[in-house]
């Protein structure tokens, strides 16, 4: 069985920062691209960055300057750095990722269980 587990999240002033972290376990033979999302109240979920094996990131034009996308390949982890954070960045914060478990198949799509996410005025 495969599992995404998110940390990081929590309360923070309007401006501060947080780093969210999102490992898997389990076993895998390899992961491809990993991501996040985030889901505000009432709201559909929608990606923020996402980041291939190779290290290509992509971004929501809302994170581009303020939000980093990172990897650790040898941790199966992926990180989102959040700088400059605002009010409107208050949502549950959700890992996402491709993970191949058998050598010869397609990866699967897996996702954590999410982080909350407050930043306060």
């Amino acid at each position: 069985q495969v599992q995404l587990v998110e940390s990081g999240g929590g309360l923070v002033q309007a401006g501060g920062s947080l780093r969210l972290s999102c490992a898997a376990s389990g076993y895998i033979v390899s992961i491809n691209d990993m991501g996040w999302y985030l889901q505000a109240p009432g709201k559909q979920r929608e990606l923020v960055a996402s980041i291939t094996s190779g290290g290509r990131t992509n971004y929501a034009d809302s994170a581009k300057g303020r939000l980093t996308i990172s990897r650790d390949n040898a941790k199966n982890t992926v990180y989102l750095q959040m700088n400059s954070l605002k009010p409107e960045d208050t949502a549950v914060y959700y890992c996402n990722a491709d993970i191949r478990r058998r050598l010869w198949s397609s990866p699967d799509n897996y996702w954590g269980q999410g982080t909350q996410v407050t930043v306060s005025t």
